[in-house]
């Protein structure tokens, strides 16, 4: 039996995936096989040696020691796409945000109390104050075509934008689900001259922490209203006060609030609730544990941060799964060790991913204990299992 260990509240609907007879599912447990978790902060968490996959219900990683669970052979995957349109919708919501001073007016509104019976009279005399531009005809630039930033190009075309978008990434699958109205900048840079709107659809890495700072401020138009809903720190907090106070930027909306970002002004912070909708949570449960599934069942890998994707059709009785560094001769020592025993391969799939290599070795018959630790044993080796074909 599989046990699986929450770290966070998970939905229902995910965990109802995982079948009663095969799998133990709780929150306190001693040898998990998968963890499922949200925000719950891993960095510094003890990875129990039973240990084989981590799915995050949701996109960000940042939470989970990637590099430790990669030297122990421990996927990590997430979840993209399963909270995109909610984050999306709140996206577009920021939009109206960033234009209208919404958020002010109301807060305004609510000081008029004791005005006597005054409120419509003070409200048709005082509405100056809080206007702002319509979004329609302005050009909003999309940094990053993921699947939440091609929701929102999308979307923001419909409500009469023009929309310039920036992703050397993109996938094939993001390009298919992308306009055609939507137009693509040569460079960052370009992009950052041409908007009225800046929004951050980019995961937050090495690469990425601070790239919007003092240079990238100094390239935008002037007024320019920034959205953030990728991760905090994604913009230098220290440019984007003094962006702020010179007018470079005009308003701010950011998902992540923190002490700096509530003493900054023209700032909308709204607390972290991208994917907070029942929706997205049921979403991002579901896919986290039907991928937890295929990999503890199958051996096969989806949307992992760590590990390349995997996926092979049973061919044999027994199939071998093998992570190790991606150096040469691996594969040629594991070849061996079953030649040695007269093992003949049904199939077979190598893939790689920066350092990393996992394969899946579907064989005809058994293999011995003695093989299977010579396999464990080979240079660069990190995890080995055995699984059962299904239909044997």
């Amino acid at each position: 039996m599989y046990k699986i260990q929450t770290l966070d509240r998970i939905s229902p609907r995910g965990l109802d995936r995982f079948p009663g007879d095969t799998y133990e599912v709780t929150s306190k447990t001693t040898r998990p096989d998968a963890l499922l978790v949200r925000s719950f902060k891993m960095n510094d968490m003890e990875l129990p040696p039973s240990l084989r996959i981590i799915a995050r219900a949701g996109t960000g990683v940042n939470n989970i020691p990637i590099e430790r669970c990669t030297r122990r052979g421990i996927v990590v995957c997430n979840t993209p796409g399963a909270n995109a349109n909610s984050v999306k919708e709140l996206v577009i919501a920021g939009l109206f945000l960033a234009s209208r001073r919404i958020i002010d007016g109301i807060h305004w509104t609510h000081t008029l109390t004791d005005t006597e019976g005054n409120v419509a009279k003070l409200v048709e005399r005082e509405k100056s104050k809080f206007i702002g531009p319509e979004i329609r005809g302005k050009i909003l630039g999309v940094i990053g075509l993921g699947a939440i930033g091609v929701m929102v190009a999308n979307d923001a075309l419909s409500l009469g934008m023009r929309v310039v978008g920036y992703d050397p990434f993109i996938s094939i699958e993001s390009a298919w689900g992308l306009s055609r109205e939507a137009v693509r900048a040569k460079s960052l840079e370009d992009l950052l001259q041409a908007s009225d709107y800046l929004t951050l659809h980019v995961p937050l890495n090495e690469t990425t922490a601070g790239m919007i700072n003092r240079e990238k401020f100094k390239t935008m138009k002037r007024g320019v209203r920034l959205l953030n809903f990728s991760r905090g720190d994604m913009v230098k907090k220290r440019d984007l006060r003094n962006a702020l106070n010179r007018g470079i930027v005009a308003m701010y909306i950011t998902d992540f609030p923190d002490e700096d970002i509530l003493e900054m002004p023209n700032t909308v912070t709204i607390p972290h609730l991208g994917a907070s909708t029942p929706e997205a949570e049921e979403n991002c449960a579901v896919m986290a544990a039907d991928q937890t599934r295929a990999f503890l069942e199958k051996g096969t890998i989806a949307n992992s941060v760590n590990f390349p994707d995997c996926e092979m059709p049973f061919s044999g009785n027994r199939r071998i799964l093998v992570s190790n560094e991606n150096i040469p001769g691996v594969v040629g020592h594991i070849t061996n060790i079953m030649a040695d025993e007269g093992i003949n391969i049904a199939d077979m799939l190598n893939r790689s991913k920066g350092e990393v290599a996992y394969n899946i070795i579907d064989i005809d018959g058994d293999i011995s204990v003695e093989s299977i630790e010579r396999i464990a044993s080979i240079e660069g080796v990190s995890m080995v299992r055995v699984l059962t074909c299904p239909f044997e």
